[in-house]
């Protein structure tokens, strides 16, 4: 179930994580945005709490639930209690629910924990949240969360969940639980597979009048037990005992922040039978239940992991051209944590992909991380009521343009020159975009070898190249010279493979114009298409220039 209790201080650690700026709009765009906003979370709400239905991700609601209080600051409006569960129910809990404070990081936990003892650390499991009463040993009521004061009148379903202990003895046969129904998973591992809408299948289950049979599904973990035995032992062996067994193996002692940040990590990276999303820390001493209000629950708090997905605002909408004349592009954020990156920008794909994704400047996007952190985009969750598009550049680059420079050519061009300064090309250290775009900027390279005639000196009148860097670039640009021929053919775009190029034996340009059909398709990976496109680069007159031009520098390989 959505955490209501305790929301506004969770909406707030939001805004503070990503640094939120409110937008620059006019008032009507405002109220716009504003109400559209409001009426779909409305939608969804009504979905969620009157049909048992989930038609949004939990990490998208709560992100836009929280965009929304943000722009309602921003601009003076009454900020809407959408949040709050239409208690539709008049079941009154014996003991409210007090909910969990959040914690923003391990500074705020180790601040928390100052002065406090026997705390213990438990998963915060993803599910709904439940009042379990028990009477004479037997269950006598379940109570849906609701507003933590009273909720919904659980009980005839409860009571067909076989995972719940229907009988009680002892010191529970009368006894106030409070716990989590959550969906029952196999072998879950939070690291890599998120929440997997367990919490919303738990509460469609709970909530939809008609049941399709999958109570069987759910399961119970027991967090809380109102003026239960005077120890966490106790109650943790007491609980095991009458069939409640997931708290005893799923509660640990601690005694630093050191120790709860290793437990969030292992559950984090293990196997467990339910989603979760953090852990939650807590006292074994707990004060008596008439003193426990919703928002009041000082003695326990929370630490979320870390989202896989965020929510980001789109701030631009940029434009690259490949060193083979693709055109890509990019879609530049409001920077957000995702895991443990901070994402500003996500690559969107070929201008094509853009406009499938009808992606805009103000538009909201669900950004996760793909192999190696690489940020992707998983969803467009919601477009501005402007939007306005920037016009892609002509598409009229190949892989045979732009190795002279020319405003249009100018991301080709860049392009270019990053390409043949990589290591597996002519090996330039020291040298960047950023770098290649401050240097074109100051000396206005001809082509994309200019760089080779420039002195130490003019080097180091490019701003940020004074000193040391200037000498080591200019070092490593002589030492560029002594390349092997094949490298140098590399940097200028030749359509062969590594492996082909290396099976060619060819010892220099004339050499290589010399060779006829045959022998380019006795080269590994080399068909028709690929001899075609080795001939269209071998005659086309700025590869011949540059050829030349290299020649004219004593370049080996190009010398006739």
């Amino acid at each position: 179930m959505r955490k209501w209790s305790g929301v506004w201080l969770g909406l707030w650690l939001w805004h503070a994580q990503v640094g939120a700026v409110c937008p620059v709009w006019p008032p009507a765009r405002a109220d716009e945005e504003i109400a559209r906003l409001r009426q779909q979370i409305a939608r969804w709400n009504e979905d969620y709490w009157r049909q048992g239905v989930s038609t949004v991700e939990d990490e998208v609601y709560d992100r836009l639930s929280a965009r929304l209080a943000q722009w309602q600051r921003c601009f003076g409006h009454a900020e809407s209690d959408l949040a709050a569960p239409p208690v539709s129910g008049a079941a009154r809990h014996p003991v409210a629910h007090t909910g969990v404070r959040k914690l923003a990081d391990k500074r705020a936990l180790q601040a928390w924990m100052q002065g406090r003892s026997d705390l213990w650390v438990q998963p915060k499991v993803d599910g709904v949240a439940v009042t379990l009463v028990y009477r004479e040993g037997r269950l006598a009521q379940a109570i849906s969360r609701g507003n933590g004061l009273q909720g919904e009148e659980w009980t005839h379903k409860v009571r067909r969940i076989p995972a719940v202990p229907q009988r009680t003895t002892g010191a529970l046969a009368n006894a106030v639980l409070q716990g989590e129904l959550f969906w029952r998973l196999a072998g879950h591992i939070q690291r890599q597979q998120g929440g997997v809408n367990a919490r919303s299948k738990a509460a469609g289950v709970m909530m939809r009048h008609e049941n399709p049979g999958t109570l069987d599904a759910l399961d119970v973990f027991i967090w809380g037990w109102p003026d239960g035995p005077a120890t966490q032992t106790a109650r943790l062996e007491l609980l095991a005992a009458a069939g409640f067994s997931h708290i005893r193996e799923y509660t640990r002692p601690v005694k630093s922040a050191e120790e709860v940040a290793k437990a969030r990590e292992r559950w984090w990276r293990s196997e467990l039978p339910f989603a979760t999303d953090g852990v939650v820390i807590r006292s074994g001493r707990e004060p008596a239940s008439r003193y426990w209000l919703p928002g009041q629950g000082e003695w326990l708090a929370a630490w979320k992991y870390p989202p896989v997905a965020q929510v980001a605002e789109v701030a631009g909408i940029h434009f690259t051209v490949g060193k083979s004349g693709k055109i890509a592009v990019v879609a530049s954020l409001e920077p957000v944590m995702v895991d443990d990156k901070r994402v500003r920008r996500v690559n969107v794909g070929s201008v094509r992909r853009w406009e499938e994704w009808d992606i805009a400047p103000g538009d909201q996007i669900q950004v996760s991380l793909a192999g190696q952190g690489i940020p992707r985009i998983d969803n467009v969750v919601w477009r501005g009521t402007e939007r306005t598009k920037p016009e892609p550049p002509p598409d009229r680059f190949t892989p045979l343009t732009c190795y002279f420079a020319s405003p249009a050519c100018q991301e080709q061009f860049i392009s270019r020159l990053v390409w043949l300064s990589s290591k597996s090309v002519l090996g330039l250290e020291g040298i960047g975009e950023a770098g290649w775009r401050a240097l074109h900027q100051t000396h206005h390279l001809e082509h994309i070898f200019a760089w080779l005639t420039l002195s130490e000196e003019q080097l180091r009148s490019i701003p940020g190249f004074a000193g040391e860097k200037s000498a080591r670039l200019w070092h490593q640009f002589n030492l560029a010279r002594r390349q092997p021929f094949t490298r140098w053919l590399m940097a200028m775009g030749i359509p062969l493979t590594q492996a082909a190029l290396n099976a060619s034996g060819s010892g220099g340009w004339q050499q290589l114009q010399a060779m006829n059909e045959q022998e380019w398709l006795r080269l590994p990976a080399t068909g028709p298409r690929r001899v075609r496109q080795i001939a269209e680069w071998l005659n086309n007159p700025q590869i011949q220039a540059l050829s030349r031009w290299l020649a004219a520098q004593r370049i080996a390989g190009f010398v006739p």
